[in-house]
C-alpha cells in the first residue's frame, strides 16, 4: 500500500483553502505506509463521520524509529550540533508554524472539534511562543564549576539523554507536541513521538515543516498508533532513554511500570486533575463567574487543569449559582468553524460515552442536575454544559476526573473547611482562589496541594512558568527553565591538577 495522503478543501468563514499532506509513518524525514500496511480512521467529532484514514503504527515501526533516532543523535544531532544552531532551527520552525497558523487551526477544529477561535488564540499562539522560548535556551544549557581544592578542577555538564519517547494527548494536539519537542530539541535529544490516533492531523502536518526548517532527518520521528500497542512499545523499548507522557493517571502508572521493568528509563508524567476552584465571599462576583465558566467549560471541559470542583462560600452561594447558570446558558455550542461558537463537540464516541456515564452516575448517587446533563443535537459527540449541585464528597462526580463540560458547585462555610475539602483528592495539578483580599488569596494558595494555583484567574499558562502536578497528577514539570531538567543528564567531571595519592 502506498503512503496515505490527506486532502481537504476548507470553505469556512475562518479559513478558506486546500490542504494536502502525507499522513504516513514519519521516520528519517520520510513518510511510509508503515510495517503493517494498515490504517486508522480519523473521525469528525461534529458528525461522527470519517475524515480520512492514516497509516497505523506498530511496534516494528517504533523499533525502526528508535534505530534511526539513535543514529541521528550520534552522527548529526546531539552534541554534534551547537546549541546556537539548534536554536536557529527551532526559530525557523516557529516561523513556519506561525505562517501556517490558519491551516493548523482549521485542522485542530476538524479532527478535535475545538473552535477555530480558541485554536488560534490559545493553541497556536502558545505553540509558536514555546518553540521560540526554547530556541532561546538552546545555547544556554550551562553546567557549573565547583570549588573543591586547588589541586582539582571539578565541573558539571548537562548532556542530552539521547533518544526520547514522547506520547501526547488529543485535547491540545499541536500545543502538546510543541511543549514536548521544543525543550527536547533545545537540549540536543532526538525524538520518537506518538500523537493520539483521535487527533493526528496537526502533528503529521508538522512533520513537513520540520523537514522544511532544516532539522537533520531522523531528529523527530512520528508514529501514530494505538496507545496499548505503540505507546506500550515505546514505554518498554530498551533503546529509548527517556519517556515523557501527558494523559490520564491510569495510563501514566502503566508507562512508569513499563519503564521500570525495561531499562529504567527516565520518566516525566503530566497526568489528571480534579482541580478545586474556590470563590470567597469577598470575591468580585462577576469576574469569579466569568473565570469559573472559563475554568470548566473552556475546550469543552477537556483540560487536565479544568476547575471542575467549584467551592463557593455560603454568603454568596445563591448569587453565584444564579449568575453562573446564566453564563453557562449564554455559551454557544456550534460549528467549530463559526466565529461565534464557544464550545464544540467532545473529541470521540469513547469520550462522549465516558462523560455521559459520569452524568448518569451523579444522578444515580443523588446529586441534582441544576443545568444540562443531556446530549446536544442529534449527531456527533455534543454534550450540554452541565452543572451539578447537592453533591456529597464521596460521589464519583466530585472525586474522579470527568474530562468534560461538567462542574459541581459546592457550598462551604470557612477557610479551614474549604482547604480541607480542596486537598481531599488524589490529584494535585491545579487550583484557583477568588478573593479581593490578596493577602488571603496568597495564604490560601500556599496551603493548597497543587502544582499551579491561580489567584483571581484560572486556566492561564505562560511558556516561561512551570506547569505540573503534586501527588498523582504527575512527575516533573513542563514549560519554563524547569522543563530543561527533564531532558538532560548531569555529569560531574573531576580533573586532577597535580594532587598525588
Amino acid at each position: 500500500m502506498s503512503t496515505t495522503t490527506f486532502t481537504h478543501e476548507f470553505d469556512t468563514d475562518s479559513f478558506k483553502g486546500k490542504v494536502s499532506f502525507a499522513t504516513g509513518i514519519f521516520i528519517d524525514g520520510k513518510f511510509s505506509a508503515g510495517a503493517s500496511n494498515t490504517t486508522i480512521d480519523v473521525i469528525n467529532p461534529t458528525n461522527g463521520k470519517v475524515i480520512t484514514s492514516i497509516a497505523e503504527g506498530t511496534p516494528a515501526d517504533v523499533d525502526h524509529a528508535v534505530q534511526v533516532a539513535k543514529r541521528t543523535f550520534e552522527q548529526s544531532w546531539g552534541l554534534n550540533v551547537p546549541g546556537q544552531q539548534r536554536g536557529l532551527l527551532l526559530n525557523k520552525l516557529a516561523d513556519l508554524v506561525e505562517k501556517h497558523a490558519d491551516e493548523f487551526a482549521a485542522l485542530e477544529a476538524l479532527d478535535n472539534g475545538k473552535t477555530v477561535f480558541w485554536a488560534k488564540v490559545a493553541d497556536l499562539a502558545i505553540s509558536v511562543d514555546v518553540l521560540r522560548y526554547y530556541a532561546g535556551w538552546a545555547d544556554k544549557i550551562h553546567g557549573q564549576v565547583i570549588e573543591t581544592s586547588e589541586d582539582k578542577l571539578a565541573y558539571t555538564r548537562h548532556e542530552p539523554f539521547g533518544v526520547v519517547g514522547q506520547i501526547i494527548p488529543w485535547n491540545f494536539p499541536l500545543m502538546m507536541m510543541a511543549w514536548k519537542i521544543a525543550p527536547a530539541l533545545a537540549t540536543g535529544n532526538t525524538i520518537v513521538l506518538k500523537p493520539s490516533e483521535f487527533t493526528p492531523l496537526s502533528a503529521l502536518r508538522m512533520c513537513a515543516l520540520i523537514n522544511e526548517a532544516g532539522f537533520p532527518p531522523g531528529t523527530v520521528n512520528v508514529v501514530v498508533g494505538y496507545g496499548n500497542i505503540v505507546g506500550q512499545a515505546m514505554s518498554e523499548h530498551m533503546g529509548i532513554d527517556k519517556i515523557a507522557f501527558t494523559g490520564s493517571t491510569l495510563v501514566g502508572r502503566k508507562i512508569m511500570e513499563a519503564a521500570a521493568k525495561s531499562n529504567l528509563k527516565n520518566v516525566t508524567l503530566e497526568l489528571g486533575g480534579k482541580s478545586p476552584n474556590i470563590v470567597m465571599n469577598d470575591a468580585d462576583l462577576e469576574a469569579a463567574v466569568n473565570w469559573s465558566s472559563h475554568g470548566i467549560f473552556w475546550n469543552h471541559g477537556q483540560a487536565c487543569c479544568a476547575g471542575s470542583r467549584i467551592y463557593v462560600q455560603s454568603q454568596i452561594y445563591d448569587q453565584f449559582l444564579e449568575a453562573f447558570t446564566k453564563k453557562a446558558l449564554s455559551l454557544k455550542l456550534g460549528d467549530p468553524f463559526a466565529v461565534d461558537s464557544y464550545q464544540g463537540p467532545q473529541v470521540s464516541q469513547v469520550q462522549y460515552d465516558r462523560i455521559m456515564s459520569y452524568i448518569d452516575s451523579g444522578k444515580q448517587q443523588g446529586a441534582t442536575v441544576h443545568l444540562g446533563g443531556e446530549r446536544h443535537g442529534t449527531e456527533g459527540f455534543w454534550i450540554q454544559p452541565t452543572i451539578f449541585t447537592d453533591t456529597t464528597p464521596d460521589m464519583r462526580i466530585v472525586r474522579e476526573e470527568i474530562f468534560g463540560p461538567v462542574g459541581v458547585v459546592i457550598k462551604f462555610e470557612d477557610e479551614e473547611d474549604v482547604v480541607r475539602q480542596a486537598n481531599d483528592t488524589m490529584y494535585g495539578l491545579a487550583a484557583a482562589v477568588f478573593t479581593k483580599d490578596i493577602t488571603r488569596g496568597i495564604q490560601v494558595a500556599h496551603r493548597l496541594q497543587a502544582g499551579t494555583v491561580w489567584v483571581n484567574c484560572i486556566n492561564q499558562v505562560h511558556v516561561n512558568v512551570p506547569f505540573g502536578g503534586y501527588k498523582q497528577s504527575g512527575v516533573g514539570r513542563e514549560l519554563g527553565e524547569y522543563a530543561l531538567n527533564n531532558y538532560t543528564n548531569v555529569k560531574a567531571v573531576h580533573v586532577n591538577l597535580g594532587h598525588t595519592i
